[in-house]
């Protein structure tokens, strides 16, 4: 092993420790659900770790905790910017309604309906630019020098990567062993935390991205040996959607860390939903449905395996459940 390798091992512990540390007391640590079904149709050990049930609804609150209450009295006192699709915007939304802090989160126009009454729910000043997360971030980057604020980046950030670790930690703390972990990618703050933490511990456990066939960023990028852009379809993981922002520390995480990645269609993200429905009787959004829906596609690859699904958020239009609904 290249001693540079050592040391950027060291480093993702020690953010993760240190995250862990700081982060702990206001986050939920949630729950590992065996999964009777899943485990039998692959005939395999299969765990689901809900992040969905997180108190703002996805993982995001682990890295935008970790981020927010890192920060110098200085740098909040100067206002705090975000840029999100829908979850982070919640994260952050929430910890200023928490903490008593001023700020702004920026969101694409397409923004889905139930995240943005998530938002509003929590008295946040909302700014709407573009219809791609790069788009909205690059906004959002522009408007932190403009003004001042403290920006805080969706993915592409230690302390995020730290953050989102967490969920590596308690994978350890409840299960012991196991042998792959699948999980959403987007801009890869989740995969990236969750690889660096668990491969740092047990080399051997396999890690799985899984993406949407209509927005395959981060698995186009590591092909192609560089970080890419590329026009994204509409998808129902609209949480993983979208480009990546350039020189991000997530694209060199991946690279190393992540051993394969699965891309799923958007009938098999619909039929994960469902399938999440009916037999665990919860509601996942389209992000959160496709480490179900990569693990239905190629379970063959992990039989008689101990294999952790990670369910990454619950917020689901009322019209996609019901276009779900109605055709199933």
């Amino acid at each position: 092993m290249k001693i540079q390798d050592i040391f950027e091992k060291q480093a993702l512990i020690k953010e993760t420790l240190e995250a862990e540390e700081r982060i702990r007391k206001h986050i939920r640590e949630t729950p590992l659900e065996y999964s009777p079904y899943l485990s039998q149709l692959g005939k395999s050990n299969v765990f689901l770790k809900l992040e969905n049930i997180q108190i703002t609804g996805s993982f995001k609150l682990r890295g935008a905790t970790n981020k927010v209450l890192s920060l110098s009295d200085e740098e909040i006192s100067r206002g705090l910017i975000a840029a999100s699709s829908g979850n982070q915007g919640v994260a952050i939304a929430y910890l200023l309604n928490k903490f008593g802090f001023i700020g702004t989160i920026c969101l694409p126009e397409n923004a889905e309906k139930s995240k943005v009454e998530s938002l509003l729910l929590y008295g946040a000043n909302l700014k709407f630019f573009g219809t791609d997360c790069i788009q909205t971030e690059t906004f959002a980057r522009k408007e932190a020098q403009r003004h001042g604020a403290t920006l805080i980046p969706p993915y592409n950030d230690p302390k995020i990567i730290g953050g989102q670790a967490t969920i590596a930690i308690e994978l350890f703390r409840e299960l012991k062993t196991f042998d792959a972990v699948l999980a959403p990618v987007g801009g890869g703050g989740l995969i990236s935390g969750i690889a660096g933490y668990v491969k740092s511990c047990s080399p051997n456990v396999k890690i799985i991205g899984c993406q949407p066939e209509n927005s395959p960023v981060m698995y186009e990028s590591i092909k192609a040996g560089h970080i890419i852009e590329m026009e994204s379809k509409p998808t129902l993981s609209d949480g993983s959607a979208g480009g990546i922002e350039k020189g991000s520390i997530t694209f060199n995480i991946c690279q190393k860390y992540v051993d394969d990645f699965i891309l799923v269609s958007e009938e098999e993200i619909k039929n994960a939903i469902l399938l999440c429905l009916k037999k665990h009787h919860m509601l996942i959004e389209g992000a959160a449905a496709l480490s179900i829906a990569a693990y239905v596609k190629e379970n063959n690859r992990l039989k008689n395996k101990t294999v952790v699904l990670i369910i990454s958020g619950s917020k689901i239009s009322i019209d996609n459940l019901k276009n779900i609904l109605k055709k199933h």
